[in-house]
C-alpha cells in the first residue's frame, strides 16, 4: 500500500487488528475507500471492514446507529435482496478495537465502477443513474416490509442540529452568520416536520429507507447490481432516496415501483438534502481536503429557495 493517508495508515492498522482477534489472516490488508468511512478489505479473506473516521456524534450514539445498519442490512440479506450484507464469518454486531467501533461487511467484486463512468460520458452517467434509481424502487419494496423500529429521518434530526451548533460554536469562519441564520431557520422547520409528518404531508407513507441515496451506493458485479452503505438506515418517505436524482430519474423510479413521487415533498426532501451538506462542513477540521469537496453543494444550497414547509390547514 503506498500514499494512503494518515487516517487510513491507522484505519488498517486497526482494522488487522480487530479481524485477527476475530480469527480472520488479514495477512493483504487494502484501502478501498477513503472519505467518511475508510473501508479495508482484510484480504485474502472476501471481508470489509468499515473503520469510522469523520463522525461527530458520540460513542453510544454511534453504535446504536451501527445496529440499526447491521439489522436492517441483515435483514435484507436474509431474505435474497441485492444488498452487501454483514460478513458471515464473524459475529453480527459491531467491534470495538482501540476506542472505534467497527463493522465487518462482506466483500464484492466490483466491475464497472463508478469511478470508471465518471470518466467517460456524462450522458452514460447520467443514464446509468436514472436505470439505478429504477432499482431502488425494488429496494423499496423489500425495504417496506422491514419490522424493526427506526428514528424518522435520523440523517437530519437531531445530526443536522448537532453539526451546526458546532459550525457556530467553533467554526464559524464556514458560514457567515447571515448563512447560519438561514440554516437554524431550515433546521426548525425540518424539526417541526420529523414530529408530525401527516400535518404537513397529508396521507404521506414512511417506511424504511436506504436512507444516503440508494441510486449512488451500489455496486455492480458480474452477477448484477447490490446496494451497499446502510449507515444512514431510516424511517421516512421514499422521496429522501430520491434527493438530487434529477426528472428523468424521477419518472423511472415512479415506472419502476408503479406510484407517483410527491414533488412537493421531493422538493422539501431535497432542501433537506443540501443543508445536510452545509452541515457537513463541521467535518472540515478532521479532514481539510473535504471543503473544496463541499463547495458546490454549499454554492447550490445558497442559490436556492430556502427550505419552508406547506403551510397547515
Amino acid at each position: 500500500m503506498t500514499s494512503l493517508s494518515n487516517r487510513a495508515e491507522q484505519a488498517v492498522r486497526i482494522a488487522v487488528e480487530a479481524g485477527r482477534q476475530l480469527g480472520l489472516r488479514a495477512d493483504e490488508p487494502r484501502v478501498l475507500h477513503d472519505v467518511f468511512n475508510v473501508l479495508v478489505h482484510l484480504a485474502p479473506d472476501p471481508v470489509v471492514v468499515r473503520v469510522p473516521s469523520l463522525t461527530l456524534m458520540g460513542a453510544d450514539a454511534l453504535v446504536a446507529k451501527q445496529r440499526r445498519e447491521l439489522a436492517v442490512a441483515g435483514w435484507l440479506a436474509d431474505a435474497g435482496a441485492p444488498v452487501v450484507g454483514p460478513s458471515p464469518l464473524v459475529p453480527r454486531e459491531p467491534v470495538e478495537c482501540e476506542g472505534r467501533s467497527l463493522t465487518f461487511w462482506e466483500f464484492v467484486d466490483e466491475v464497472d465502477p463508478i469511478a470508471e463512468a465518471i470518466a467517460s460520458d456524462p450522458q452514460a452517467l447520467e443514464d446509468r443513474f436514472v436505470e439505478q434509481t429504477g432499482w431502488a424502487a425494488g429496494l423499496h419494496a423489500a425495504l417496506a416490509g422491514y419490522p424493526g423500529e427506526l428514528p424518522t429521518l435520523s440523517p437530519l434530526v437531531p445530526a443536522i442540529g448537532e453539526a451546526l451548533t458546532e459550525l457556530a460554536r467553533a467554526r464559524p469562519e464556514f458560514l457567515t452568520a447571515e448563512d447560519l441564520d438561514r440554516a437554524g431557520r431550515e433546521y426548525a422547520a425540518l424539526e417541526a416536520l420529523v414530529r408530525d409528518f401527516p400535518a404537513y404531508f397529508p396521507g404521506v407513507r414512511l417506511q424504511a429507507l436506504h436512507g444516503d441515496s440508494p441510486a449512488y451506493n451500489l455496486l455492480r458485479t458480474a452477477t448484477g447490481h447490490l446496494f451497499s452503505d446502510f449507515e444512514d438506515v431510516t424511517r421516512g418517505p421514499v422521496e429522501w432516496d430520491l434527493t438530487l436524482v434529477g426528472p428523468r430519474a424521477v419518472e423511472e423510479y415512479e415506472r419502476a415501483s408503479g406510484t407517483r413521487v410527491d414533488r412537493a415533498l421531493l422538493e422539501v426532501m431535497e432542501g433537506a438534502r443540501l443543508l445536510q451538506v452545509v452541515s457537513a462542513l463541521a467535518a472540515v477540521p478532521l479532514m481539510p481536503e473535504l471543503g473544496p469537496m463541499l463547495e458546490p453543494a454549499v454554492a447550490q444550497w445558497r442559490a436556492r429557495t430556502p427550505l419552508t414547509l406547506p403551510a397547515l390547514g
